[in-house]
């Protein structure tokens, strides 16, 4: 198994293999698995991206991200021009009903808030958004109110786990309760830790996923 240190070592690599990373001052410290970055970058996508290939490196168990944006073009947008910005770009991803979700920005710190029927949506909105230039801080509110009635069924979750390539051997237990799903038990990665949970948020009627995976690295 891995010491902390060599995982420490692989992700400085890996932040450093990323071209949008290359100049980036990203520290990191590893313990027992859990790895922390911090360190200040220019821009959210900067600070969003070296969480992303932190979780990718092996050995990695959780990501503590503390790094923070500060901008080094004195022109900066401001809040009414990140706001502006936001709003086109929810207005041109299809995905998104741009109508039902309300902008703010204060200092660069932009919230979404809102209600829309499926996760889908929520992080659609998520991703159209934190990138944008001047953002420092992104908050997702948004809300998940399914418009379908039906009753969210364990063995519909169940099922889908079992056609997954990746996560039909893993040891996955799964609890509904009304419009929630619990996540329990060990898998291998952090790939089958997210997938988990994404398809978990594809059910109709999902309104919350509680992820407890454990993630259990073989030697």
């Amino acid at each position: 198994m891995k010491i902390n240190q060599d995982i420490a070592n692989d992700i400085q690599e890996a932040i450093h293999w990323e071209p949008l990373l290359k100049d980036t001052k990203i520290a990191v410290n590893v313990t027992d698995g859990v790895a922390t970055l911090t360190g200040v970058v220019d821009g959210y996508l900067k600070k969003s991206k070296a969480e992303e290939v932190a979780k990718g490196v092996t050995g990695v168990k959780a990501v503590v991200e503390k790094i923070a944006v500060q901008f080094i073009n004195e022109t900066a947008l401001s809040d009414q021009e990140i706001a502006i910005e936001a709003i086109q770009a929810l207005k041109k991803d299809g995905q998104v009903p741009h109508d039902r979700i309300k902008v703010t920005v204060e200092n660069g710190w932009v919230t979404l808030t809102g209600n829309v029927p499926w996760n889908y949506q929520k992080e659609a909105a998520r991703n159209a958004v934190r990138h944008l230039d001047g953002v420092k801080v992104f908050t997702n509110d948004i809300r998940i109110q399914p418009e379908s009635p039906d009753e969210l069924e364990q063995e519909d979750v169940q099922r889908a786990f079992r056609r997954s390539a990746s996560l039909y051997d893993q040891d996955i237990q799964v609890y509904v309760t009304e419009h929630a799903v619990t996540l329990s038990g060990v898998v291998n990665s952090w790939y089958q830790k997210e997938e988990a949970e994404r398809m978990a948020w594809n059910a109709p009627g999902v309104v919350a996923v509680a992820n407890e995976l454990v993630i259990d690295l073989k030697d």
